[in-house]
């Protein structure tokens, strides 16, 4: 039978896509009257440009790719919203084994300590750069990520130019694996499996994640093309809604098996589902038979893992400034904060029994253990946040996070 909405949205074949995935295969979609058809893409020029043409309502999106449409930082820009996240956390940062080998002897360790391993990496490129080597090079997805700006940040916190002292260069997420094992580059910052991926390959280590980096942070968004959004406010609300249904039952710990097999399969990541345990129970494999325990690696439902907080977009928004990607403004920070839509998630999601946080934007870092707070519905609890070097972004004071940021 033929649903009410007829939605299609593209996706990438990623862990995070998992929400979409669930509403699908789950009948959540179908409960709220919604035909949804799910289309893989490789790439997230793809995924923008064909959500920017019509060919997709709605997409899982790099979660500053709307922002930075909205920006006119894209070809084909059209104006974008985010009205919903698609969980916290769910990326890390794979190295070489001859790099890992390199941190190692500068001491890194196993822990996934950003600080620690940071600072290891460094010594590694100060040593080179010494030497006359070529400088490392890194993968990311996409300019306008989330992968981009956190390995940025990383470094620059460890001391590390990334403008001057590495090379970032764009590459799909499932090439990246591949990349590696060919020498083409040196480590990659990339949703899972393709982590996994790489240890089980025998070809890489993870060394940290993003759940160290910037705890409790977005990592994916629904991206919705906003007249698309505003011709169909009913199919948006179901569309929400379903995907909130499928993010409960993601965040259960029995549906684990069922989420791993169906996202293992052809339609979604094609790979084996072995690959894809590891981040979902929280116990992430950095090297042959070494692991980690990461509780909080991918969270979908949790802490809001959902809610579009306004101070997530800003944040974006002061890394697009700080590496000189857009000019710092009124008007830009205007643009960053409108797009993500927790307006639209209440108005979804207001009849329904669910907590919903009592602001839309909050401090990142102010929270250092779980903390309740002040919401509708039933109780919240949000945290551990933040940076891994004890910085604090208030989304109330923009401009002078940016002028600390600078002096980095």
């Amino acid at each position: 039978m033929s649903g009410k909405h007829q939605i299609a949205a593209g996706f990438l074949p990623l862990l995070d896509s998992a929400l979409l995935a669930a509403a699908h295969e789950q009948g959540f979609a179908e409960a709220e009257g919604i035909e949804l058809r799910l289309v893989r893409e490789n790439s997230w020029a793809s995924i923008r440009d064909r959500l920017a043409v019509g060919h997709f309502d709605a997409a899982h999106m790099l979660a500053p790719m709307p922002i930075a449409c909205n920006l006119g930082l894209t070809p084909l820009a059209t104006e974008m919203i985010a009205p919903m996240a698609l969980g916290l956390g769910g990326n890390a940062v794979t190295v070489s084994v001859a790099l890992w080998s390199a941190m190692r002897d500068n001491g890194a360790l196993d822990d996934l300590d950003p600080l620690r391993n940071g600072k290891a990496l460094g010594s590694v490129i100060s040593a080179r750069k010494r030497g006359g080597g070529r400088l490392l090079r890194f993968g990311v997805v996409h300019p306008h990520s989330g992968h981009n700006y956190e390995l940025r940040y990383w470094l620059a916190a460890c001391g590390v130019d990334p403008e001057r002292e590495i090379e970032i260069v764009i590459l799909p997420p499932p090439l990246m694996p591949d990349a590696l094992i060919a020498g083409r580059i040196d480590g990659y910052c990339v949703g899972e499996p393709w982590n996994t991926a790489a240890v089980s390959k025998g070809a890489g280590r993870i060394v940290t994640v993003k759940a160290a980096i910037w705890r409790s942070s977005p990592e994916k968004v629904l991206g919705v093309a906003k007249a698309w959004a505003d011709r169909n406010p009913e199919a948006l609300t179901a569309l929400l809604r379903a995907l909130y249904r499928a993010a409960e039952w993601c965040g259960s710990s029995e549906n684990l098996g069922d989420l791993a097999r169906i996202l293992a399969s052809t339609h979604y990541i094609d790979c084996p589902q072995e690959w894809l345990m590891p981040a979902l129970i929280g116990a992430v494999e950095v090297g042959p038979s070494q692991v980690v325990a990461v509780p909080d690696f991918f969270v979908p439902h949790a802490k809001a893992a959902t809610f579009p907080w306004t101070s997530h977009a800003l944040w974006f928004y002061s890394q697009m400034v700080r590496w000189e990607q857009v000019d710092a403004n009124i008007a830009n920070e205007g643009i960053a904060r409108n797009t993500y839509r927790p307006d639209l998630y209440r108005a979804a999601l207001r009849d329904v029994d669910v907590a919903l946080p009592g602001a839309n934007a909050k401090v990142e870092g102010a929270l250092n253990e779980p903390t309740p707070v002040g919401s509708s519905g039933p109780s919240l609890t949000l945290g551990p946040d933040g940076f891994f070097d004890g910085a604090v972004f208030d989304p109330d004071q923009v401009s002078a996070y940016l002028s600390g940021q600078r002096k980095r």
